[in-house]
């Protein structure tokens, strides 16, 4: 099942000379509305600005546009939030000393929850079991004589302070926005009124606009009215299972044909995956990745590869496999392009710890993949070496999305610990949900990993309860360490979440002035800005000292 909707509006210029509300209704298509929602709204320009029709089509317009173009792994309210606040900025640039003033309310209605945004004098109403339910507030001042004076409204201030309310959606009840000029006019008893009297919805639209005006208001009138006929899933990954119904493939063999894609060969299994190389009609190489066979009966397995999917599209880049587009499949995978290269795993195996000037390349691509991924709420919740891919062309691409998790969007279960023991932050153990600082924290043992070799608290096997008391430094196995590099390897491992990097940005910084970290005042020791020379002088002067002390022992 899906969300379905049923919606009207209706709005009338009245004894004004001009229309300044606006409507704005979005109903997009279903992989978008899973994700992002349905998006209904309303805003009344201020007739005493300078435009309010243009502030109130403009901000809608802006909202419907920019609203399904942020990153589909945002929150709605955060979403919602920062395109508001780039409205305000814009408005108040654009009235050249004339206010340019607009009121707005906006409701998104996703899968089994709505999000109200609402700044001003227009009203959200809730009406359900022949209840009529205010949901917003009026920002106007509660004063004598200015009760219609607004004290918050979009273009008004240079910080906007917009009400947020979520709630849960119940089946067959209806939420109403109206403008002023309709419900100054009629208040809730008559609103009320006429939507228990008038079941089909664009009746009741018009009625309330009409007998707005009827009633003697001067302001434009408008309305929209939507009823909720049918719940969607409650996650995203539900939500994707039924958009997407495709039989798993089955065991494939070399050179059979699966949706035009050739298979060369299988690359790996596991419990949760199969991953298969496949040629394109070009001969070019992908990799095909699918459920074993019989797997897509166990509970979530079909919603998580699609989720994966789903979530490698929205971080498209030079740090992530790219994802084909695959528009004639027929059956359960997904498609990622093959790189030539191998994962730092097999080339800490085979020449073990980096040289320091590869190391911190490395290190710069992979926060940058991490800074990206956060951007845009997501999580990955299994950053290690087996899933970062060194290509030959030296891009780092991180892997594998089959844990992944987005806020808001996925479920996460208590008391499970997806990932990699020695790879996951300490208050993991302790029952704390999923944070960007987790991954962090995940970056930071991989990144000593890669440089010495070992783990910071030793490694930790499945079903072990460690302690984490302050990790080894990494100077004990690479002494040629640079001092301010040390500390940040260890502040990045920290025990404590509140001693680590804040963001993958704040800790690329501080790598990338690693050189200017240094205690002012006092130089660096010699061994750690000449290490080679260092140690070549110790042998040379420990050598002239043998060679004495033999020819002393000759002599006597």
């Amino acid at each position: 099942m899906s969300l379905h909707l049923s919606f009207a509006h209706a709005t009338a210029t009245g004894p004004r000379s001009e229309n300044q509300d606006a409507l704005r209704l979005v109903t997009p298509a279903p992989e978008l509305a899973a994700s992002k929602g349905y998006l209904f709204a309303l805003a009344d320009g201020v007739s005493q600005c300078a435009d309010g029709g243009l502030a109130a089509r403009a901000s809608l317009q802006a909202l419907a546009l920019d609203y399904y173009a942020t990153p589909a792994t945002w929150a709605v309210a955060q979403a919602l939030d920062r395109l508001l606040l780039a409205q305000n900025r814009w408005l108040r640039a654009q009235g050249s000393g004339q206010p340019l003033l607009t009121t707005l309310s906006a409701l998104v209605m996703r899968g089994q929850r709505f999000t109200l945004a609402h700044v001003g004098d227009c009203r959200a109403y809730r009406w359900a079991d022949g209840r009529l339910q205010c949901l917003s507030e009026d920002h106007v001042w509660d004063q004598p004589g200015m009760q219609h004076v607004l004290k918050r409204a979009l273009g008004l201030d240079q910080h906007l302070l917009v009400d947020y309310l979520e709630g849960e959606l119940a089946a067959g009840e209806a939420f109403l926005l109206v403008s002023d000029g309709v419900w100054a006019s009629l208040g809730d008893q008559a609103i009320l009124t006429i939507l228990r009297e008038q079941p089909d919805l664009q009746q009741a639209a018009d009625t309330l606009v009409a007998s707005a005006h009827h009633r003697g208001s001067q302001d434009n009138a408008s309305a929209v009215l939507v009823r909720v006929d049918q719940l969607g899933p409650a996650n995203l990954g539900d939500t994707l299972a039924q958009l997407q119904q495709w039989p798993v493939p089955g065991p494939l063999r070399a050179e059979q044909l699966i949706d035009g894609w050739r298979v060369a060969a299988q690359l790996s299994r596991s419990r949760q995956s199969l991953l298969y190389r496949v040629h394109d009609a070009q001969s070019q190489p992908w990799l095909l990745k699918t459920l074993p066979s019989g797997h897509e009966t166990q509970p979530g397995a079909v919603q998580r590869l699609l989720q994966e999917e789903w979530f490698l599209r929205r971080v498209a880049g030079r740090h992530f496999p790219e994802v084909h587009a695959a528009t004639h499949r027929q059956h359960l995978y997904y498609l990622m392009r093959e790189y030539p290269g191998q994962t730092l795993a097999s080339l800490l195996a085979e020449h073990g710890p980096l040289p320091l000037a590869q190391w911190l390349e490395i290190a710069r691509q992979l926060l940058q993949a991490v800074g990206v991924l956060h951007r845009r709420n997501l999580l990955h919740r299994d950053i290690k070496p087996d899933n970062l891919h060194l290509g030959s062309d030296g891009q780092v691409r991180l892997l594998d999305f089959g844990l992944a998790y987005c806020p808001g969007l996925c479920e996460d279960t208590a008391h499970e610990l997806p990932g990699t023991p020695s790879f996951i932050a300490p208050e993991a153990f302790d029952g704390q949900p999923p944070s960007p600082r987790q991954d962090l924290y995940a970056a930071g043992v991989t990144l000593y990993q890669l440089l010495t070799g070992h783990y910071p608290y030793g490694e930790i096997e499945a079903f072990q309860r460690p302690r984490f008391t302050s990790p080894v430094s990494p100077a004990r196995y690479r002494p040629d360490l640079p001092e301010w590099l040390q500390h940040n390897l260890e502040q990045a491992v920290a025990a404590n979440p509140a001693q680590r990097f804040e963001t993958a940005e704040q800790w690329l910084l501080l790598l990338e002035r690693g050189e200017l970290q240094a205690p002012a005042g006092r130089p660096r020791p010699l061994l750690e800005r000449e290490p080679l020379k260092v140690w070549r002088t110790l042998a040379l002067l420990s050598l002239l000292f043998n060679l004495i002390l033999l020819f002393v022992l000759f002599k006597g």
